[in-house]
């Protein structure tokens, strides 16, 4: 986490300084090098973490926690002395969790671990109880005859492994989406997935899905790793087996949720925006501490530190703190929409939201004016073994996308995805997890890229 704090912290400072077609000043470079090297020292971005998921907990979307969430960022921000602290709050469809149980009723009867997935339909209250058809791909299961599921329970397991661009994550997660919708389409009454993590616990992983208009929404839940592999172990013995599941989820209605703003005000350059964030909202079975709950840690001390320093950067820098990033990127959608008048004004940015792993490259799609710039922060970290990575990259982070998609630069810290937690929602720089993106329209409004002077 330190890294992180430590790149952001030292590209934050200068984009939001630089002036454009001059080289980067001494001044400036003699500043990101004492913020990299006191960050390399310590940060209290571990005790912001510690904080936000010992105070608050879980934060699931829409629900009470999140929005204590948004009351414990507010004073944690206000006491930093940071300026416009506030909530823009949006309205967003609620779901929470209910009942989950499972069992294998024959041939040889135990336990399931389960759990349902985010916006899934509930069985009837008894539950469903069928016949269990195993896939061992999503593409197998497309290739299955209409009607060839009818009354059964479609599994689909997967060969997901460990990869430091988590790209194997980002292939398999349209599981999620897609497995109840093909299902449904052949007759299922219910899915089950193998998690989609590469854990060897019985804490399946949660997530989003979603339902295709021309389906009637079957109930889906993901399979603890462990429980997966007992399943495909008695297929393979050549016998039916049959499940008994219930899953009680329940729609709540509209809701609020909201994006928590800070700031530091610019100088000359004020109306230019820098934006930088983590999302406040995490899944319900765990603290979200790495999901995003580190994401928030690492951009909440970036601006701490460049505050304490009495720094005066030339454009404003915007912290943004999104809400219900897990069931669709709500709050980067709601953004755009709050802020599309001033798009046009959003120069760069960049958020956290890969865990708390080391940084081993940086990706960009940015105009010329700002190539200095970012090239002297590469040689500042390249000591610490980071190394440039693609400059054809559109990706800011999750809830930037949405801005990304209109032509705001992109510009990315890439952390080793290696040893992340597989019980965490991520994302890979594009739409990879597959979930249908539901929030307020796209603006209109285009980007100017990155025009620094």
């Amino acid at each position: 986490m330190l890294i992180r704090t430590t790149l952001v912290a030292a590209f934050l400072y200068s984009l939001a300084t630089i002036a454009a077609a001059k080289p980067v000043s001494d001044e400036t470079i003699s500043i990101a090098k004492q913020l990299r090297d006191e960050a390399m020292v310590g940060s209290r971005a571990w005790n912001i973490v510690e904080s936000l998921t010992t105070e608050v907990g879980p934060r699931l979307a829409g629900s009470e926690a999140e929005a204590r969430s948004r009351a414990w960022a507010v004073e944690k921000l206000a006491a930093y002395g940071f300026e416009n602290v506030r909530v823009e709050t949006f309205a967003m469809d609620g779901w929470e969790r209910g009942t989950e149980v499972a069992e294998i009723v024959s041939p040889f009867p135990q336990k399931l671990a389960i759990t349902s997935l985010g916006n899934s339909v509930a069985t009837v209250e008894t539950g469903i109880e069928a016949e269990v058809v195993l896939f061992e791909t999503l593409s197998e299961l497309q290739a299955a005859e209409m009607g060839s599921l009818s009354g059964k329970i479609a599994y689909v397991g997967h060969g997901m492994q460990r990869t430091q661009d988590g790209s194997s994550y980002g292939h398999f997660v349209r599981l999620r989406s897609a497995g109840a919708v093909e299902a449904a389409r052949r007759g299922a009454v219910a899915t089950l997935i193998r998690s989609i993590g590469t854990d060897s616990h019985r804490m399946p992983h949660t997530g989003n899905m979603s339902y295709a208009q021309d389906v009637t929404p079957i109930p889906i839940a993901a399979l603890s790793n462990p429980d997966a592999d007992q399943l495909e172990r008695i297929a393979a013995r050549g016998q039916t087996i049959r499940v008994k599941m219930t899953l009680t989820p329940n729609y709540t209605g509209v809701v609020e949720s909201g994006n928590v703003i800070a700031e530091i005000p610019g100088t000359d350059l004020a109306d230019e925006i820098v934006v930088i964030g983590g999302h406040l909202d995490s899944w319900d079975l765990g603290t979200g501490a790495v999901d995003d709950g580190a994401g928030v840690a690492i951009t909440m001390e970036v601006l701490r530190q460049i505050k304490s320093r009495d720094l005066k950067p030339r454009r404003t820098i915007r912290l943004v703190l999104w809400g219900a990033e897990e069931v669709g990127l709500l709050g980067g959608y709601a953004y755009a929409e709050a802020h599309k008048d001033e798009l046009r004004k959003h120069v760069i940015g960049t958020e956290s939201d890969f865990g708390a792993g080391r940084i081993w490259k940086i990706t960009r799609d940015i105009n010329e004016a700002a190539v200095p710039v970012a090239d002297k922060i590469a040689e500042l970290v390249e000591p610490l073994g980071i190394a440039p990575g693609s400059s054809s990259v559109r990706s800011s982070g999750p809830d930037l996308s949405p801005m990304n998609r209109m032509g705001f630069p992109g510009f990315r810290f890439v952390q080793d995805g290696s040893d992340l937690s597989p019980s965490m929602t991520t994302w890979l720089g594009s739409n990879s997890s597959a979930t249908t993106m539901v929030g307020p329209s796209k603006a209109g409004a285009s980007f100017r890229r990155a025009e620094l002077r």
